[in-house]
């Protein structure tokens, strides 16, 4: 099934009348953030009420007192997340509601914007140093200057919703149809894919179109770069917390990024069937390279873009002069993207990457390029410059490095829906590993959990089995390339039309 048509399965419309200020309370319990014995509105456990804890007034101690931080295990985690308490808000929903986004990517700013439509105000907590966006990232290295998409490296279009998205950065000049060739390379040999389904690049790099997304708002507020490191329910919302420096309080949380850090940030939340279905998330490690050199490659001039085929270090080589700045003059840019199973092999701490290992990942995808290209052994020319960066699982890191080291790495399995709420938490997730692994399943997922959680608060919370979205789905293995997923370009099974190039060496 189609990313657009598990959208559509899932996005259907709920027509709900307006109920102003709609209270449910729970059952009288004394919480150890109540100051007595009195409805408690910001949650209630799953089990274990038990009136006469608190029976002769004495102090209560909470049933579950305040444990330890756990270490940085996936058992740990794991076990915390299981175990914890179930969140259930019973406070009414404020008249003019507030939404926190926390990750500013692709499906982190589309929720926003599209909550925006619906009236609905938000933050978006982004730990961004340069800018938002996430896989949507162009660096830029002054002073020759050297360009080079980093992350994503194009997209597909199939949805009519992403469409219209696309459109407006059509218009606007902010991305154009990506022209170049693009196809399959094995060791020497380039098999060009038909010029359809249409690829489309950001006109001046992905950066500015994530940029683009909320510049336009004024619903929307941005805090950047800001780490939230814990959630808490309280009286009816949740508080925000970046390293003990409280950063608001609001009415819902959306939970726009995934890995480690994530899963962390829910191991205590409050929040276990979110957290459960974060936990069976399996992403891919991957090293990308970047690269620039004097001279061209020995590759046909018109070829900007190729899967790498049979190699064991290499998955996809793109020219970035050519596809961003249409030129035949150097330096030549080229952004070089390793293997799944390569990263796995070599795998490192993403925030202290070890020269050693840094060098020598750099040599072996050098190497792979050189095979690719059908190359003697030693014949690559050097690069004058190199970058390696490690998109991997999140781990919990100090700000420090996060910021300047972060990136998420590509989902390798998917429940298959388009958003995740839990309307007993007033939280959801999107991303586009609910879907998929490409752009256009990021803003799907955007859009969705956007138009659910402003129907959720148009309905006053009240009908909440209703609202429960994707807790239970079952996890389905992902196909794609090592970089993502096309929709409408499935190259591995792609009969190409025109003849294989003999590369010139």
């Amino acid at each position: 099934m189609t990313t657009s048509a598990l959208f559509s399965q899932y996005l259907q419309p709920i027509t709900a009348p307006q109920i102003a200020n709609a209270t449910v309370f729970s059952s009288k319990i004394l919480s150890p953030l109540c100051n007595s014995m009195s409805t408690c509105s910001f949650d209630k456990p799953m089990e274990g009420n038990n009136k006469n804890d608190n029976k002769n007034n004495k102090k209560s101690t909470p049933r579950y007192p305040r444990k330890r931080s756990y270490g940085t295990s996936r058992k740990s985690v794991l076990k915390k997340t299981f175990n914890q308490e179930q969140v259930i808000f019973t406070a009414p929903i404020s008249d003019d509601p507030v939404v926190a986004i926390i990750g500013g990517g692709m499906s982190g700013l589309i929720c926003a914007l599209n909550l925006e439509k619906r009236g609905v105000r938000s933050t978006v907590f982004d730990t961004g140093i340069h800018g938002l966006g996430g896989r949507m990232g162009t660096r830029i290295i002054d002073p020759q200057p050297l360009m080079f998409d980093h992350a994503a490296q194009f997209f597909t279009v199939t949805d009519p919703l992403f469409a219209e998205l696309v459109n407006k950065w059509l218009d606007r000049g902010l991305a154009r149809e990506w022209k170049g060739t693009v196809g399959n390379l094995e060791r020497g040999q380039f098999f060009p894919f038909p010029s359809s389904p249409p690829r489309y690049i950001g006109t001046n790099g992905m950066r500015p179109l994530a940029d683009s997304i909320l510049s336009q708002t004024n619903m929307v507020n941005v805090v950047r770069p800001c780490w939230i490191s814990k959630v808490e329910p309280y009286n009816g919302l949740w508080h925000l917390n970046e390293n003990g420096k409280p950063c608001g309080k609001f009415d819902a949380i959306v939970i726009a990024h995934n890995g480690k850090c994530a899963n962390r940030l829910l191991g205590t939340s409050g929040l276990p069937l979110i957290g459960r279905q974060m936990k069976r998330l399996e992403l891919s490690s991957v090293w990308a390279l970047l690269a620039a050199f004097e001279d061209p490659l020995p590759i046909p001039g018109n070829v900007e873009g190729a899967f790498v085929k049979k190699s064991d270090s290499v998955s996809w080589i793109a020219n970035n002069t050519k596809k961003l700045l249409n030129s035949e003059n150097g330096p030549h840019c080229w952004s070089i993207f390793s293997t799944a199973s390569f990263g796995k092999r070599n795998k490192v701490p993403q925030e202290n990457i070890p020269t050693a290992t840094a060098e020598k990942v750099k040599a072996s995808m050098l190497e792979g390029v050189e095979t690719a290209l059908g190359l003697t052994a030693g014949s690559l020319q050097k690069p004058f410059y190199t970058r390696v960066q490690l998109w991997t699982p999140l781990h919990y890191f100090t700000q420090k490095f996060l910021w300047k080291f972060r990136g998420a790495a590509l989902p390798t399995n998917t429940p298959g829906v388009p958003c995740i709420f839990d309307p007993q938490g007033r939280a959801g997730i999107c991303g586009d590993w609910l879907m998929g692994s490409s752009l256009e399943a990021a803003a799907l997922s955007g859009i969705s959990l956007a138009n659910h959680i402003a129907d959720y608060l148009q309905s006053g919370g009240t009908r909440q089995d209703e609202f429960a979205i994707g807790l239970h789905d079952e996890f389905q293995p992902l196909d794609g390339h090592d970089i993502g997923q096309f929709p409408g370009l499935d190259s591995k099974e792609q009969r190409n039309e025109a003849p294989a190039y003999q590369l010139s060496t």
